[in-house]
């Protein structure tokens, strides 16, 4: 009877394995930075709507690294199809993929050259980060494959 459930066990787990995104994969690699980007965001958006305490500095740190992640999945796309882990469209509207890409490296790079110099004024930085808010919808739609 153990080795009976021994064996069970053992095909469970490596059953559980397949279909998991190898972590060091192009898609693994974008997947941990649009992770790590969207906790940020939601960090500096919770602190303007009141989910979180508005904290200046932690704002501004949040500001600087949401610019930085914004400027890094990219290079986890590769040239040739991707096919199991991007749509086409990524590869069939390239231009257009990378246009959405440096809009949004823009608006957190404004983002967090506003939040650079205290005092930090909430209400001035809303729209900034609605304007990173709305990259990241508007490249979701045409790009992201769910």
């Amino acid at each position: 009877m153990t080795c009976k459930a021994v064996i069970v066990l053992f095909v469970a787990l490596s059953l559980s394995a397949c279909g998991g995104v190898d972590p060091n994969s192009p898609q693994g690699k974008r997947q941990t930075l649009f992770k790590q980007m969207l906790k940020t965001s939601e960090d500096l958006g919770g602190m303007l709507r009141g989910r979180i305490v508005f904290d200046g500095p932690r704002f501004s740190e949040g500001a600087r690294q949401l610019d930085e992640l914004s400027r890094q999945p990219w290079q986890h796309f590769p040239q040739l199809s991707d096919s199991e882990s991007a749509k086409p469209e990524v590869w069939q509207q390239h231009e257009r993929f990378q246009q959405l890409a440096h809009e949004l490296e823009s608006a957190t790079g404004a983002l967090a050259a506003a939040s650079a110099a205290p005092p930090l004024d909430p209400a001035a930085l809303a729209p900034l980060v609605q304007r990173v808010e709305d990259s990241c919808e508007t490249c979701h739609k045409a790009f992201r494959a769910y």
